[in-house]
């Protein structure tokens, strides 16, 4: 089975994690919420605890997401060893994923050089390493990325398919295709 560790700093934008979380756990895979800390609070008071606590120990997964929202990104960004562990994972041919403001913590690990990417707007101006595109999603590689909260069903379809799952058979369970999508 397929495992996920979406990553919680406070701040963090919450629909765009517990969105991921909840696709990815309906899709039968083994989504973890990993935090800098055992309890984590989002940019809109909203406090999680998470599985597990985040430490450089931690066995890579297959696939690892940072949420947007501030401060959240910047603290998932400006924590050096959690960035050198990302990287890691990476270089280890995992998939890493960013939505919203979080794209800047990707620059941070190196991982946008040479990519195209998406994020929240106005992030693309302080991000000088790879080159934005204003879609929904977009997958450059093991490198996936999205807008914001708007786009986190999206996002977390695109991440299900990058894991191989069935994104089809959610979208139509969760009316996710009745509503944005032409039938």
């Amino acid at each position: 089975m397929k495992k996920i560790a979406v990553l919680f700093a406070d701040g963090f934008e919450e629909i765009e994690a517990l969105t991921v979380v909840d696709v990815l756990r309906r899709a039968d895979f083994d989504c973890q919420m990993v935090g800098l800390e055992a309890q984590i609070t989002g940019s809109h008071g909203i406090t999680v605890k998470m599985d597990q606590v985040w430490s450089p120990d931690l066995p890579l997964f297959d696939l690892v997401v940072l949420p947007g929202g501030m401060p959240g990104a910047k603290n998932l960004r400006d924590h050096e060893q959690l960035m050198a562990w990302v990287r890691r994972t990476e270089a280890s041919g995992h998939l890493v994923a960013a939505i919203c403001a979080a794209p800047i913590a990707l620059e941070k690990a190196g991982l946008l050089d040479n990519r195209t990417y998406t994020s929240y707007d106005g992030f693309d101006q302080q991000i000088q390493a790879g080159q934005y595109k204003k879609e929904t999603v977009v997958q450059d590689g093991r490198v996936i990325t999205s807008r914001g909260p708007a786009s986190a069903l999206a996002f977390a379809y695109a991440l299900v398919d990058a894991l191989g799952g069935d994104s089809q058979g959610l979208r139509q369970a969760m009316l996710y295709s009745d509503l944005f999508e032409e039938n």
